[in-house]
């Protein structure tokens, strides 16, 4: 694709990425065949090449209004387009950066900034998120229904097994996942420990830093980043084997801190060595022998691949092939590429559109009649859970027995 960016854009780092990308696209459109957003409105703005071009126009100088902020909002960053595309368009980049920019050259209204702005000091903060949460449980029953679904029932905290391996990996605890499902990194701890792996939590880490960025709020991302990084360095140092990460949605963003830091003199170095030691949760078990794992025998099992873990990691395949080694029953699922609307705080800013997709997924994953659902990243099992006819539980809790 020919570019035409300002000379004060391509003067930044930012800039300078963004035209990379852009030269990248060859306008083929291949990327609309599985964009979820296109195939419910069938509107070229509502696809990657429609988006690509209103950033390039955005970057090119010309004018901006309302209509590339409505359709940069309503992508959901799943990343299927980049699974799709045959040139390699970092389109999940180009559109934070799209996100970014455009927040700068228009106004929004006062209830969207404050909605935007609340989720941001709340979501990223575990003790905020429960004080909320709490209330929310509180009043459920004379909330509206479409937000009574949304509150997630309380899930029990039960306890981790002792440090004892010589083997030692990070457990990345989160911010929401911490709240909602504790279960999730519990499960892990005690699968792991049963595969001679101890899972240590250091104090001081927090949120992966990815509701800042898909919020256009870089800066702050950068510092939730640079805590974590501070918080786990020195066990990096003392050797740790790697830097588990169990929600897909997190494990994609940790995996990106290098380059994210990438012009950050002081924190470069050890962003990539961070995002080197990432791993999601599947890509370690997977390595390990799993003859003492068995399935709950009679169970069959649909599983909902998270976009972060599919397109945004490029794992597909890889939980299912898990459950199937351990000897559960999958049953097949169609458009499982698709999102399910969930895609971290989507689901709060574009209801309608989030509804639509979770509907729609729901109506896949039960079409061949599971006794449960699993999935990998905690914004999706929420968000399913909320209306489906069968637990929806992270895949690790299936090892766990």
């Amino acid at each position: 694709m020919q570019t035409s960016l300002t000379k004060e854009f391509l003067e930044t780092t930012a800039g300078q990425e963004a035209e990379k990308i852009l030269r990248a696209c060859v306008h083929c459109g291949f990327c609309t065949a599985t964009c979820p957003t296109y195939q419910l409105t069938g509107d070229e703005l509502d696809g990657p090449r429609g988006r690509i071009y209103l950033i390039k126009q955005m970057l090119e100088g010309q004018s901006v209004s309302s209509t590339t902020q409505y359709h940069l909002d309503r992508c959901l960053t799943c990343r299927a387009c980049e699974t799709t595309c045959p040139s390699g368009v970092r389109y999940g980049r180009l559109v934070d950066i799209g996100r970014e920019l455009i927040e700068t050259r228009t106004e929004r209204s006062t209830w969207t900034r404050l909605q935007r702005w609340g989720l941001r000091q709340v979501l990223p903060y575990p003790l905020r998120f429960a004080f909320f949460l709490g209330l929310g449980r509180l009043f459920s029953p004379v909330l509206p229904g479409e937000l009574k679904d949304k509150i997630p029932p309380r899930q029990a905290n039960t306890s981790r097994p002792a440090n004892s391996h010589s083997r030692r990996m990070l457990i990345m605890e989160g911010c929401a996942q911490s709240v909602t499902t504790p279960e999730t990194n519990n499960a892990a701890a005690r699968v792991l420990d049963r595969l001679g792996v101890s899972l240590l939590s250091v104090q001081g880490q927090g949120c992966c830093g990815a509701v800042s960025q898909h919020l256009a709020a870089a800066e702050e991302a950068k510092s939730f980043i640079k805590r974590n990084i501070d918080a786990w360095w020195p066990e990096v140092e003392a050797g740790a084997e790697a830097i588990i990460v169990s929600a897909s949605g997190c494990a994609v963003h940790v995996k990106e801190y290098g380059d994210l830091l990438s012009d950050d003199a002081e924190y470069a170095e050890k962003a990539a060595k961070v995002a080197s030691l990432a791993k999601d949760l599947s890509e370690v078990v997977a390595e390990e022998n799993l003859d003492e794992v068995k399935a709950v025998q009679g169970k069959p099992v649909a599983f909902h691949s998270p976009c972060s873990l599919q397109h945004g990691q490029q794992l597909a395949g890889r939980v299912e092939a898990i459950l199937q080694r351990v000897g559960f029953e999958l049953v097949e699922v169609d458009d499982a590429h698709l999102c399910c609307g969930s895609a971290g705080t989507y689901s709060i800013l574009q209801p309608e559109m989030s509804v639509r997709l979770r509907d729609n997924k729901l109506e896949q994953l039960q079409r061949n009649e599971p006794q449960l659902i699993a999935t990998a990243n905690v914004g999706c099992q929420l968000h399913l859970d909320s209306k489906s006819q069968v637990p929806v539980k992270h895949w690790i809790e299936l090892l766990d027995n």
